[in-house]
């Protein structure tokens, strides 16, 4: 029995946290993409699709129709496949892109425990608001992190496409580039509080530093967080580090994709950056906490005063009041990952395209000497405030 409420309760937290944020988030953002940037550039943006209505006018949704109308559009266009190529890795080389990304979600915590009566047992059973609460945590990110690189190396070579080949060889060796420094940076968090877990992180985010700052992962690592944006940016392959598929001038890794495969690769990168908004969010910026307001302390409270004791009886009460927190938790968290979103949409619109050259001396001579420098100052700080 405990075994298969375990299975049933990791089936309905993969659903909520993957067709309730990831999925959804990532669709909107194709579209986010295109009207941000028209406003950017005093465009329009997308407007053709529309639904034709008897003797009205055309109703087009702001553009909205557009998500259909391309996922139709990939759905029928031709699956081109090249005839010298290796047709095993070129079915595999999609779904390494996206498996590692989906994955990444296993451990993102997205409410704090949630407390569930079950009358066959007779007691509350705690179901912890994360898929997968491993005790590696931030370790298994990183482990997992590192297998997305396998997708764009084989989108390049499996097809035996010379400038396909070259884009996975500047895809692999930026993404190799900007891990070392991913990772330099989540170790001054993991000294900071004193774990790998990202649940733990999470709740001890829920203190006041000195009685009234946050004691969030952007006021211990300032200099962190943006060392981890810039990364993170380089990370997803989009602009100012779009060099593995910058189009416009070079020809990308998956040159040879059509059809659902090339909208598989568009998708992961799209999911990618809504998994690195949720870890910015979670290590940085307080998960589904409020700033200065906590859940057990002040909102618990004011929704048992608002269900009312004396109406209902104590158990349902109490169960209420946890369902109601823990979807209040999720929408916090879920506005959280929209804005980081929409940063790095802003991000990839206003900034322009590095040289390789560029990039790689960013890379290694900027941002890597600045996170061993950050990872330093911090290991003396909380060697210090340990001893005193």
């Amino acid at each position: 029995m405990h075994w298969s409420l375990q299975v049933v309760e990791a089936v309905i937290k993969t659903v909520v946290i993957l067709f309730g944020l990831a999925f959804p988030l990532a669709s909107i953002l194709t579209w986010q993409e295109r009207k941000q940037s028209a406003l950017i550039q005093d465009r329009i943006g997308p407007n053709r699709a529309y639904i034709p209505v008897k003797g009205l006018k055309k109703y087009r949704f702001w553009g909205l129709l557009h998500l259909v109308a391309d996922s139709v559009k990939m759905f029928f266009k031709e699956d081109f496949r090249p005839r010298q190529g290796n047709r095993f890795l070129i079915e595999l080389a999609p779904i390494l892109a996206l498996a590692p990304v989906l994955i990444m979600f296993a451990v993102i915590p997205f409410g704090d425990t949630l407390l569930i009566y079950m009358p066959s047992l007779g007691k509350f059973y705690e179901s912890n608001l994360t898929v997968a609460p491993l005790n590696t945590g931030i370790l298994f990110i990183f482990a997992i992190a590192a297998l997305t690189v396998y997708g764009s190396v084989l989108a390049g070579y499996a097809p035996e496409s010379k400038p396909g080949m070259l884009g996975s060889m500047r895809a692999s060796a930026q993404m190799f580039s900007y891990e070392v420094t991913l990772g330099l940076t989540l170790v001054g968090i993991m000294m900071i509080y004193g774990t790998v877990r990202l649940d733990d992180i999470a709740r001890a985010q829920d203190a006041l530093l000195f009685g009234f700052l946050p004691a969030w992962g952007i006021v211990y690592q300032p200099v962190g967080f943006f060392l981890y944006v810039a990364a993170a940016t380089a990370e997803t392959k989009r602009i100012p580090f779009d060099l593995p598929e910058g189009e416009s001038e070079i020809v990308g890794y998956f040159v040879e994709y059509s059809g659902m495969k090339f909208a598989t690769f568009m998708l992961a990168e799209f999911i990618e950056v809504v998994a690195l908004s949720t870890l910015l969010t979670v290590l940085f910026f307080g998960a589904y906490h409020i700033p200065w307001l906590s859940w057990r302390m002040d909102v618990i409270p004011w929704l048992t005063g608002i269900i009312g004791a004396d109406t209902v009886i104590p158990v349902l009460q109490f169960q209420a009041v946890t369902f109601i927190t823990a979807i209040l938790q999720f929408l916090v968290f879920a506005i959280k990952v929209a804005f980081f979103c929409f940063m790095q949409l802003t991000v990839r619109w206003t900034l322009p395209r590095f040289r390789y050259d560029q990039l790689m001396n960013f890379g290694w001579k900027l941002l890597l000497p600045l996170s061993m420098a950050n990872l330093a100052i911090t290991a003396v700080i909380v060697l210090i405030v340990d001893s005193i």
